[in-house]
């Protein structure tokens, strides 16, 4: 198993293993890649099914059910995510991390490439834990003990954002209620890092504050949390799987393939809960 920084702070490919047989030590170094670098790639991986995908997801812990996006008619642990040829919106088109509005946000994703536009379509991710480093001392203190506010029902629900695109009739569980409280500075679980914990899509407000009064202090961490030196990117092709942390990353989908389709397949993995 070989690995290969994809960015300085950000992302590694890992070359020389088939996911379908990755179980024991080889499973636990891949599991270590993902908590320290934020996001793995795996290249050629042709014979990642449907139902391998389902089995390397069970191997790896719970599967969590999507509760908005399409799910495959005969696998509904796998969601899809798709945009059509004829549709203009994507989906994750701005910088995120999945559900961090619940009180036990997912662990990550196991996401594999289905059908590719012929270019474009990347995806980017920034390095949490190299966001939290690279802010001041100052600001550090500043943020220290706060907690943030997290929902989806201003982007999912019914007059939502996306109910306003010509995605709005792909997605389910509009009716859904969300929100869970975090700290802004979490750490993780498994490496102990400190990683700043807000996002530019979920977070509403400081806890303690309006969001006017909280917008500006979020958007300094919003700024410092994507700096060209905490992000890696990600060209896709046939066979690509990616698999990454939402506790260490932010991740977004570029929407630069007008008039082609796209499809991914993700599993969403169980997560644990979070603590400062």
């Amino acid at each position: 198993m070989e690995m290969v920084p994809l960015a300085p702070a950000c992302g590694v490919e890992i070359r020389g293993v088939a996911l379908t047989q990755a179980q024991g030590d080889s499973l636990e170094a891949i599991r270590q890649a993902v908590y320290e670098n934020g996001v793995a790639l795996f290249r050629d991986q042709h014979d990642f099914t449907p139902e391998a995908h389902i089995a390397f997801a069970r191997r790896w812990g719970g599967i969590d059910l999507n509760n908005y996006f399409p799910l495959t008619e005969d696998h509904p642990e796998i969601a899809v995510v798709r945009k059509r040829a004829d549709q203009v919106t994507n989906i994750g088109g701005g910088w995120h991390t999945d559900h961090s509005y619940d009180q036990v946000p997912a662990m990550g994703s196991v996401l594999v490439a289905r059908t590719l536009p012929p270019s474009g379509g990347d995806t980017l991710w920034a390095h949490m834990g190299a966001a939290y480093d690279a802010l001041s001392d100052d600001l550090k203190q500043e943020i220290e003990g706060l907690e943030a506010y997290h929902s989806a029902d201003h982007i999912y629900e019914e007059d939502g954002l996306y109910a306003q695109t010509d995605m709005a009739a792909d997605l389910r569980g509009q009716s859904l209620r969300t929100g869970a409280t975090h700290p802004v500075v979490i750490r993780h679980p498994h490496t102990g890092r400190r990683l700043l914990y807000v996002n530019s899509a979920f977070t509403l407000n400081i806890v303690g504050r309006t969001r006017a009064e909280s917008l500006p202090l979020l958007q300094r961490l919003y700024d410092a949390a994507t700096a060209a030196n905490n992000t890696c990117r990600v060209a896709w092709e046939p066979g690509s799987v990616a698999i990454w942390d939402n506790r260490t990353t932010w991740h977004l989908a570029m929407n630069d393939y007008q008039g082609h389709a796209r499809e991914m397949h993700r599993i969403t993995l169980t997560g644990e809960p979070l603590a400062a």
